[in-house]
């Protein structure tokens, strides 16, 4: 076995945080390999290429990864302009992989299955620092192991789509009529079409992946006769996927929850709140979908297919024989839990975080990206990227430059709180005063600043 030092550090995923890990890495001289599950890098993105995100080019372009790219002549896409998944891919994700700094340590169709010590598992201590790390690839030639000095974890988690049922476990009938749910979002507009065009589909889930779903399903609406939906949430406060509107510092997200709630309000989409799905029944070669309300089971239907916009949960069982530190019910990195935890908040103000964060017990390996917030929504590309830069900077034994945060994340608007916290179903905001269009109580958030206090699940530097 070779000494630890001269082993390349392994990426897991190439999609825009495992690259910017791998460009930070190289920057530093650092020998890095990259495994991505998938035949081309930012293969996750193009299942929901068709979706234009939240965020201008100006938040989605990792800093390093653009002056790569720059020194090759590649231009900067329109900083304001909002991309789909898919053009991130095509301009940005695609020429990164490509580049003669990167392209050599990229591994398309390899899929990493576990991650352990050589010769220790989780349960030996006696000089388990000193052990490389060991990677299971399967690859179309077969299953390998390779050595690495230190791991980074930029999986994600969109291979791991949460099930039907509310309780986290698959509802009834779930498995048996797979064949006609599609989890996140599916291309209702384009590929897809044909599965949806004058047919009901139940959609469920109550953030912002439902609402696209929801606001396509409309669209086709006008086009193909006899296209519906019906729209269920387990909760019945939708102020997070309806957000604040013109309160919200990412225009793109505020206009897409005004939407939606316009959708619902005025009866466009029949929507049913507080429904916790249980099962999945067949009748006449139709689905009925029942589910546990304040008032007992309820039936919905019949609908011909269910988009389950239901999130996503982190693999796991890939790190099994590492020692990590986890969120015990987010499954995010335990010290972003009490930061992210939706059952708290869900505007997604997370204070700004490097090397630290993502670390665990075991040494030399970090969780980042999307996976390192577990089963919480409300992660942002530009947290990834700090990230990124941090943790390789302390791979690379810089550690000034790995503790020294360089990131200031947008406002987030309007969020939630418990009602515990005003003794009331109220709302909060992040930043100040909500708009009168607004439907947030802001005083404890703004009485909480002016005292230099935290508020409403908004840090007080906010």
């Amino acid at each position: 076995m070779d000494a630890i030092a001269d082993l390349p550090v392994a990426v897991i995923g190439a999609g825009p945080v495992g690259l910017a890990a791998a460009a930070q890495l190289i920057r530093r001289g650092l020998k890095v390999k990259v495994y991505e599950a998938g035949s081309h890098a930012g293969s996750n993105l193009l299942d929901w290429g068709h979706v234009r995100v939240f965020t201008p080019w100006r938040y989605c372009v990792d800093a390093v990864a653009r002056q790569l790219l720059e020194s090759h002549g590649w231009r900067m896409p329109e900083p304001e302009a909002f991309p789909t998944a898919g053009e991130i891919v095509a301009q940005y994700i695609s020429p990164l992989a490509q580049l003669p700094e990167l392209a050599p340590s990229i591994e398309t169709n390899a899929r990493v299955v576990a991650v352990s010590r050589w010769g220790a598992d989780k349960v030996v201590s006696k000089e388990r620092a000193t052990k490389p790390f060991m990677l299971m690839v399967e690859t179309a030639g077969g299953r390998r192991g390779d050595a690495a000095s230190a791991v980074i974890d930029a999986s994600g988690t969109w291979q791991t789509p949460n099930p039907l049922g509310a309780g986290g476990l698959s509802a009834e009938g779930e498995n048996e009529f797979g064949d006609r749910i599609a989890y996140g979002i599916p291309d209702v507009l384009g590929r897809d079409r044909h599965l949806y065009a004058g047919r009901t589909t139940l959609v469920v889930g109550a953030g912002h992946s439902a609402a696209n779903a929801l606001l396509e399903l409309t669209k086709l609406s006008e086009s193909a006769p006899g296209t519906s939906a019906i729209w269920t949430t387990r909760s019945t406060d939708l102020v997070r996927i309806y957000g604040g509107g013109d309160a919200d510092a990412l225009p793109a997200r505020g206009e897409l929850g005004s939407e939606v709630r316009e959708l619902a309000e005025s009866g466009r989409v029949q929507l049913v709140t507080g429904f916790a799905t249980t099962a999945i029944r067949e009748v006449d070669g139709r689905l009925l979908v029942e589910g546990q309300t304040k008032d007992g089971i309820q039936t919905i239907g019949p609908v011909d297919r269910i988009i389950a916009a239901t999130g996503q949960r982190p693999e796991i069982a890939l790190t099994r024989e590492l020692r990590l530190d986890l969120d015990p019910w987010l499954e995010s990195v335990k010290a972003l839990g009490p930061l992210i935890d939706p059952n708290e908040h869900s505007c997604g103000d997370v204070p700004p975080h490097g090397h630290r964060e993502p670390s665990h017990p075991e040494p030399g390996f970090y969780t980042v990206g999307i996976k390192s917030y577990g089963r919480a929504p409300t992660f942002l590309l530009l947290t990834g990227y700090e990230q990124a830069r941090s943790v390789a900077a302390a791979i690379a034994g810089d550690m000034a430059a790995a503790d020294a945060v360089q990131l200031v994340l947008p406002e987030t608007g309007v969020c939630t709180v418990p009602a515990s916290f005003f003794g009331s179903s109220a709302e909060g905001c992040c930043g100040g005063p909500a708009p009168a269009a607004v439907d947030a109580c802001c005083v404890a958030d703004v009485q909480a600043k002016e005292s230099g206090k935290s508020g409403c699940g908004c840090s007080a530097a906010a």
